[in-house]
């Protein structure tokens, strides 16, 4: 294993000497910021306490296991950290409990114990039977175990840039072995890829080393195409393994270069940013010549922002946040759309007769448009072909295109189904681009009549705040088209309050929140899904969009 934490030889005394009446303390020094530490007795001032709490972990580890529940109730005392230690390690294989450490990563105190849990109590691969995936090929179910001689399955987890050697892929090997200068299945994008340099990470350093084995994790350079979540295999034994699935942006960023020094770099250092992060996105924005980036949240653009100008050196002048809104077919109509261009000699001639509307459930379910592979449901219903099957990639092409810029403000349609039962062709002007603009052209005129409306995202916000001022708090979010969900009491006299509110009414919410609870509060948020907009509010949108296309 290229990562393996090893037990420094004082903690191995101290978790054989810790028993339950030898209660110890770990004191990191600041000195060296927190990389070493000195294990000292419990301080009297807080041995009580220490005590207290002790005895009520000892008590929910014995609730769960029937052995130690007998040795509980005979001598709490006769349990021994060998059997704690079991215990908890199962209980957390079992996912009935979740282990939570102190310390701060900032200072690298605590990061000591974090590591050896780590070992104590996570499973480690041959603890799973192994890593489900499907074939491509049979779309069936495969196992690949953790071991060398399985087929080689790895996914790459992360992509970092480094100014040194390029572009690394992280990457977790769950099967089998390989070599530096090997090549690999990326199944994807279905192409082989060469694999010129592997690394073995420490922090910000690396070390090449010449192979990787199941159960590690490395670092591979040479890559022409990678994303994060991508599967990389055995060509002759294609697997795809689960990847990670990343919401949609919600929030974007008009952005544009100080000086002309800046533009130069500034395609470069997001194309390396978007790599990085699959919830960052960049578009060019034609109809008002803007580049904008999109994210989760004000402060992942602001991080960006800072990013461009601290590591790529690039100054950028920022425009308003504005929310990411989708837009959606609500009613299904069918629609008869004839493209006829004559210009000299040679034409263009494309009749077709489609359905339109919102997607089938079905469709939503699939793993095509969850992984993003597809986002439109084209159903070819032809008969006698009155459309040669050699066009359908032009149609689909053509709706696909239309789905970026929606017919009530321009914004993403995120699914939508067509279904093609009838056309016409012409024996000489017909032909894959006449069918391409046809279906633009028939996107147009049909989604008018498909109830078109605007879909606004919620997020999903909890406040910690104390109790007086939980009136206010849920005053303000009702101002902000708020729906609560609920309230949980927490200690020290605070209310957890959460609700759902659109991300339109979230800007400057924390100073807000500040300025009514005096800055006790503190709140967390993150995206939800996406509704459509009330009237007035969608009216108020499309009117914007409209005039910002009016003055352009």
């Amino acid at each position: 294993m290229l990562f393996r934490f090893k037990f420094r030889s004082e903690q191995k005394k101290i978790q054989r000497s810790c028993r339950p009446d030898h209660n110890i303390a770990m004191v990191w020094n600041d000195e060296d910021q927190g990389m070493t530490y000195k294990v000292i007795d419990i301080p009297a001032d807080i041995a009580d306490t220490v005590k207290e709490y002790r005895a009520k972990l000892i008590e929910a580890v014995a609730e769960y296991d029937v052995e130690l529940m007998e040795k509980f109730f005979e001598d709490p005392d006769s349990i021994t950290v060998p059997e704690i230690n079991a215990a908890v390690r199962a209980a957390v294989m079992d996912l009935a409990f979740t282990p939570v450490m102190c310390g701060s990563a900032f200072k690298n105190k605590g990061v000591q114990a974090v590591l050896d849990a780590v070992c104590a109590f996570l499973p480690c691969p041959l603890d799973v039977e192994g890593i489900t995936g499907v074939n491509p090929k049979t779309e069936k179910e495969e196992i690949r175990k953790p071991s060398v001689t399985e087929p080689f399955a790895a996914l790459a987890f992360k992509i970092a840039t480094d100014p040194y050697v390029g572009r690394l892929a992280f990457m977790r090997v769950y099967s089998g072995g390989l070599d530096a200068g090997s090549y690999v299945l990326n199944t994807r994008s279905n192409n082989k890829e060469r694999i010129s340099r592997l690394y073995q990470m420490h922090a910000n350093k690396q070390n090449a080393i010449d192979r990787v084995e199941a159960g590690d994790i490395a670092a591979g350079v040479g890559f022409k195409d990678i994303r994060t979540g991508d599967t990389l295999c055995d060509e002759s034994h294609p697997i795809v393994l689960e990847s990670m699935v990343f919401p949609e942006p919600v929030i974007g960023l008009a952005i544009e270069p100080k000086t002309q020094k800046d533009l130069d770099k500034l395609g470069m250092a997001l194309n390396k940013l978007s790599e990085e992060d699959p919830t960052f996105r960049v578009k060019y924005d034609e109809e008002t010549n803007q580049t904008v980036i999109s994210g989760m949240g004000e402060l992942h653009l602001e991080i960006i922002v800072d990013r461009l100008r601290r590591e790529f050196k690039v100054e950028v002048n920022e425009g308003a946040p504005q929310v990411n809104y989708k837009e959606a077919l609500t009613a299904s109509v069918e629609h008869t759309e004839r493209l006829k261009k004559q210009s000299g000699g040679s034409g263009l001639f494309a009749q077709m007769s489609f359905e339109l509307g919102p997607a089938d459930e079905k469709f939503l379910e699939s793993e095509d448009f969850k992984s993003g592979k597809t986002k439109l449901q084209f159903v070819n219903d032809i008969f006698g072909g009155s459309v040669p099957k050699e066009y359908f990639a032009s149609i689909v092409k053509g709706f696909t295109s239309m789905m970026d810029n929606g017919i009530l403000a321009g914004y993403h349609i995120d699914s939508m189904k067509v279904r093609l039962y009838d056309g016409q062709t012409h024996a000489v002007d017909s032909k894959p681009l006449a069918f391409e603009l046809c279906a633009k052209e028939g996107f147009k005129e049909a989604s008018k009549k498909c109830n078109p409306v605007l879909l606004e995202p919620i997020m999903k916000l909890e406040v910690v705040s104390p109790d007086e001022y939980v009136g206010s708090v849920i005053g303000d979010l009702n101002r902000r088209r708020g729906l609560p969900k609920g309230q949980e009491s927490r200690s020290g006299g605070a209310v957890a309050i959460s609700a759902e509110v659109p991300l339109a009414e979230m800007f400057g919410y924390v100073t807000q929140l500040r300025t009514i609870t005096s800055g006790r509060a503190s709140s967390s948020m993150e995206f939800s899904h996406f509704s459509p907009a009330p009237k007035g509010i969608a009216d108020a949108v499309i009117e914007k969009a409209k005039g910002a296309k009016l003055e352009k």
